[in-house]
């Protein structure tokens, strides 16, 4: 008989038209795309990421979970120990420390992820699923002691339904290796927020928005079925290749978007769309952000794939992180306080031209216009999609990724710089200004200004009628903020969400909740 371990809170048949592919796993963590080195000692850490959960058993009861861990999976797919790589312990979130779990385990279909969820409840273990690691809130980042599953392995595309123009992944897929395999078909998966490297599951669990949710959405417009396991062990399959419904609860919209303390996602049905022969893309400079917000609605009447607004320093930045000549002269570049990018897309080459054309006369009153050819588009796209990374080489402490509502970006701008002249804080932005999701790279070395500065941000977007997350999520960073400014109600019912289906708390204990 294994012994039960308890954790002790301290304080807190395939038709014609689709496509099959069997990948095989792969082993150890998925290399990422043109990623950074990183080393631990960079992490910063401005709280606590929730309970501290301490292993609470007698002899050899370590021992005995990862043994009946390895009779799940197999031996070879559990680590424990000083066996598990420190990039199991963290992902890329600025302020949530790293930890050491218990074991990562590493199933490859549904029933050993079913069979790994009964022995967790058994002996009362935390669980965290991990996909690539990218996510930017701490929210893959497992309690200490606890057990990380990672999907590395179920990373097949199951089928590419052409006529139903619709894809059927495993959770460790990536963006990259999906958009690899829906370009053959004509096909794509429009959800790309920024990190091609990042899993499919782990999109869905942050519901993933990026640069073209101006115009395709976030990842739950994309989401039309899932496979999940509750923390049980019981399987649930969710929606289904169908695009609509009206059969009660909506159970896979509850799913996308909870970060994993609901279920583990085994298997996603995605949407897909037409992928368009041609783009193109303009550059606007303008001497000044309210300039720049003056001119986005006038721009979404054109259904822009990308509508991106480019502070100075942001873009001095990405430009040089990545060698981008932007093709601006000198002198309008001193001008510039901030610039927007506009790409727009078209099935017809001669359509697409005279879009661009109308869209460049709706901007020369009120700015100089720069058409990009394909290569110089292709670089800046590049190079802002690696905004991050640019920020964080450059020393940021931490990212906001707050949105609000279009027509008060302005308002927001002033305030949010009005509180960093206050503080002695440094704000450098670009963000997703078509749908009203603003990232801001901040700049303040000491650890309590920094708590106000980010408190005074996110409470400026929600007193205008925004939230503090449009696409990262909550996770661990972002918790307490959520839990003080979130509508009190909606949390009580996020709470008794929580409990009926998970009601043990085991999976991601410290996500969204503290």
């Amino acid at each position: 008989m294994v012994p039960r371990i308890t954790y002790r809170p301290v304080g807190m048949g395939q038709p014609d038209g689709h496509i099959r592919t069997d990948r095989p796993g792969t082993e150890g963590p998925r290399e990422r795309d043109e990623r950074p080195p990183f080393a631990a000692a960079e992490r910063r850490q401005t709280g606590p990421i929730g309970p501290d959960l301490r292993f609470a058993a007698e002899g050899s009861a370590m021992a005995d979970v990862v043994r009946a861990l390895a009779g799940a999976v197999g031996a070879a797919h559990v680590l424990a120990g000083d066996a598990v790589p420190d990039d199991y312990g963290r992902d890329e979130s600025l302020g949530v420390a790293a930890t050491r779990p218990l074991a990562v385990v590493r199933p490859a279909d549904t029933a050993q992820v079913a069979a790994v969820l009964r022995i967790a409840g058994e002996h009362s273990v935390p669980v965290t699923a991990r996909g690539s690691g990218t996510g930017l809130s701490g929210a893959a980042v497992p309690c200490p002691g606890g057990l990380v599953v990672s999907f590395e392995r179920m990373n097949r595309i199951i089928d590419i339904d052409t006529a139903g123009q619709i894809a059927v992944v495993q959770p460790g897929v990536t963006l990259n290796e999906l958009d690899r395999a829906t370009a053959e078909t004509g096909l794509v998966y429009p959800v790309f927020p920024g990190e091609g490297g990042a899993s499919i599951g782990g999109t869905v669990a942050t519901n993933a928005g990026g640069m073209h949710a101006v115009k395709d959405g976030v990842t739950r417009r994309h989401v039309t079925g899932l496979e999940v396991v509750l923390a049980n062990g019981d399987i649930l399959r969710t929606g289904g290749r169908y695009v609509k419904r009206s059969t009660g609860y909506d159970l896979t919209q509850l799913i996308v978007g909870s970060e994993g303390t609901l279920a583990l996602v085994t298997e996603v049905t995605l949407r897909l769309r037409p992928r368009l022969a041609h783009m193109a893309g303009v550059l606007a400079p303008f001497p000044d952000l309210p300039g720049v917000t003056a001119a986005v609605p006038g721009l979404v009447r054109f259904d822009p794939l990308v509508l991106e607004y480019v502070d100075v320093l942001a873009m001095g930045a990405i430009t040089a992180n990545a060698g981008v000549d932007l093709g601006v002269p000198a002198d309008v570049r001193e001008r510039a306080q901030a610039y927007l990018l506009v790409v727009l897309e078209n099935a017809s080459a001669d359509r697409l031209a005279e879009d661009v054309e109308a869209l460049a006369r709706r901007l020369s009153g009120t700015a100089d216009v720069y058409m990009l050819e394909d290569d110089a588009l292709r670089r800046l796209v590049s190079a802002r999609e690696k905004a991050f990374w640019a920020a964080r080489n450059a020393g940021a402490n931490a990212i906001v990724d707050a949105v609000v509502p279009r027509a008060v970006l302005a308002d927001y701008f002033a305030a949010v710089h009005r509180l960093a002249e206050k503080s002695g804080t440094l704000l450098s932005g670009c963000g997703h200004v078509g749908d009203g999701n603003v990232h801001l790279s901040v700049f303040q070395p000491d650890a309590d200004a920094l708590r106000a500065v980010m408190d005074g941000i996110l409470r400026a977007a929600v007193a205008l009628g925004g939230t503090i997350s449009g696409e990262h999520g909550v996770g661990r960073e972002k918790a307490a903020h959520f839990l003080a400014l979130e509508d009190q109600a909606g949390i009580r019912l996020m709470r008794g969400i929580k409990q009926a289906i998970d009601p043990d708390g085991i999976l991601n204990p410290g996500v969204l909740f503290g």
